[in-house]
């Protein structure tokens, strides 16, 4: 059974894991490229340290970042440490995360949060979205990590949460059904079909959630038509 407090213990697993191959890494491997544009290894982990911390202002019912702006430049402030600070601050703010999931009991899992861009979601939803963080960015980093290493039950998770996302997005126009290869389909994209009915987008779920998640451009997968663009994430 998911509960919250158990995705906490695989976001902490996650963490170790990508703090163990990080640690590995010649030291001037931090300013090297990702695989996200623009950015350098650097600049992912960063990323991770200060959402960790933002995900704590979340909790405590403060705004998530300042502002866009303060993010952008905490990152581009931080993305030219050494290796060792990078992993002390993945580390450390990590560690006060998973402190304030710890202190949260039933009902406070229960209560609204407000995210970035005024998006809201439940308290319990933080623990998995904060998994997800981990588990891409560590693809992202490109030391080895890949889609195909994400384990089958983060994929189903991340499938279903990325077809709710994007159900009735203002930027995707036509309906999709995301179909993998076991037969299990979602809805996605524009709400109401054509008469042809939707895009049915067929491949594996590590096909899927790398075109959801913008990891790919959708190699691997087939249907009838071209693949719409996504909305960045």
């Amino acid at each position: 059974m998911t509960t919250p407090t158990h995705d906490a213990e695989l976001v902490r697993t996650a963490t170790e894991d990508l703090l163990s191959a990080t640690v590995k890494l010649d030291p001037s491997a931090i300013a090297e490229p990702s695989h996200l544009p623009g950015w350098t290894r650097g600049h992912v982990l960063t990323h991770l340290a200060r959402n960790a911390d933002a995900l704590v202002n979340v909790l405590a019912g403060k705004p998530m970042y300042a502002s866009a702006e303060a993010r952008e430049a905490d990152i581009e402030h931080g993305a030219t440490r050494n290796l060792d600070d990078q992993v002390d601050d993945v580390r450390t703010s990590a560690s006060r995360l998973e402190s304030a999931f710890a202190s949260l009991g039933e009902e406070d899992w229960g209560r609204t949060v407000t995210l970035r861009n005024g998006v809201t979601d439940l308290a319990s939803a933080l623990p998995f979205r904060r998994w997800a963080e981990v588990e891409l960015h560590h693809i992202d980093m490109g030391i080895g990590y890949r889609l195909e290493d994400l384990s089958g039950t983060f994929l189903d998770r991340e499938l279903a949460g990325m077809a709710r996302r994007f159900l009735g997005h203002p930027d995707i126009s036509v309906a999709l059904e995301l179909r993998a290869e076991d037969g299990r389909t979602w809805r996605t994209g524009a709400p109401e079909a054509g008469a042809e009915g939707p895009l049915v987008v067929v491949g594996s779920t590590v096909a899927l959630v790398g075109w959801l998640t913008g990891r790919t451009t959708g190699s691997g997968l087939s249907a009838r038509g071209s693949l719409p663009a996504l909305p960045a994430l």
